[in-house]
């Protein structure tokens, strides 16, 4: 039976629709299947940890303190649906001055395994963009692409380079994919 200490999802994308720039509360709603789909999985022991690319905060179209609402918007929907939330670790940079922070980059990663003591070859990254499964397969995470957002679009990229563990239509088929592969 396989289990993972924790699941890394990304947001835009994945938890929610990504229509650009989301820099506002108002700008941001969840996917209708992602809290159902993260309940099930939760229900099973599961937690996550958030891990989101944020450029907008550093070309200035997002406001820190407008993420950081939509962030507590997002713990309080976890909160009330029992759904346990390691953190939600964002990197703010422009593309062109990236940190290791900036996924495809293991800086966010690595933060959340010191501050959770994880084990990553022992966790899950799903997301919609290359960014997403290529940082998850290079700190030997198995990998899940979701077709929502880029997914698609990203399914067609990756298809040169690398093969993510699970190709799902979205986030809820990934979920029942998880709890089928634990019976296992």
């Amino acid at each position: 039976m396989k289990t993972y200490e924790a699941i890394f999802i990304d947001r835009d994308g994945t938890l929610n629709p990504d229509p650009g720039y989301i820099n506002s509360l108002e700008q941001f709603t969840f996917y209708d299947f992602a809290i159902p789909a993260l309940k099930l999985l939760a229900r099973r022991g599961h937690r996550f940890c958030i891990v989101t690319n944020q450029s907008g905060v550093g070309r200035g179209i997002i406001a820190p303190r407008d993420l950081e609402k939509i962030h507590r918007y997002i713990e309080n929907k976890f909160r009330e649906n029992e759904i346990p939330l390691l953190g939600i670790y964002y990197c703010p940079d422009h593309p062109e001055q990236a940190t290791i922070r900036r996924k495809p980059g293991p800086g966010m990663f690595i933060e959340a395994a010191r501050e959770h003591q994880l084990d990553l070859t022992r966790c899950l990254m799903i997301g919609d963009a290359g960014s997403d499964v290529l940082a998850g397969a290079k700190l030997g995470m198995e990998t899940m692409l979701v077709l929502t957002g880029r997914g698609s679009e990203t399914m067609e990229l990756l298809a040169k380079e690398y093969q993510p563990t699970y190709v799902v239509k979205d986030l809820l088929a990934g979920a029942h994919l998880i709890l089928e592969e634990e019976k296992d």
